[in-house]
């Protein structure tokens, strides 16, 4: 079995106050602390690869964890907000392949993929939940889903 960790990035700043195009929007310091803790949590786990949407929130939410386990980040435009979520299913199954995986996305991505992973009779351990700087850990076997579970955004 193996595991695909996908993050929904941390704290970033607001949208309505943000000025510039989103794509450059970034972490705010609760952001950045917040993906501090995520490294902190996820380092002893033997990732293959750690892949993120190219918006900078998401890059910017995967940063210390890429110096904790001497990763480099990949991006995926299948991890963009807006992306399709069969595309981004097809991506983590991709990924499980090669190895335990981290991948960030936004929450729209996270809750499609949710949902087809639901759709495939995976039980979903705990709440449809996925506030910023959480994580859904989803367990691949034979190129399936055949878990999924919640796991709390980490003390800020």
């Amino acid at each position: 079995m193996t595991a695909i960790h996908l993050i929904r990035h941390a704290k970033a700043k607001n949208r309505l106050e943000w000025t510039e195009a989103d794509e450059l929007r970034p972490l705010t310091k609760r952001g950045r602390r917040e993906a501090r803790a995520l490294a902190e949590r996820l380092a002893s786990e033997e990732l293959a690869r750690l892949v993120s949407s190219p918006y900078v929130r998401c890059l910017q939410t995967l940063e210390p964890l890429a110096a904790a386990v001497e990763l480099p980040i990949e991006t995926a435009e299948l991890l963009a907000e807006g992306a399709d979520g069969n595309e981004a299913v097809e991506l983590l199954l991709s990924l499980a392949s090669e190895g335990p995986a981290a991948c960030c996305t936004h929450g729209d991505v996270l809750f499609d993929v949710l949902g087809i992973v639901a759709d495939a009779g995976v039980q979903l351990a705990g709440p449809l939940d996925a506030p910023v700087a959480s994580t859904w850990v989803l367990e691949v076997e034979d190129g399936r889903f055949a878990g999924a579970r919640f796991v709390e955004q980490p003390p800020r």
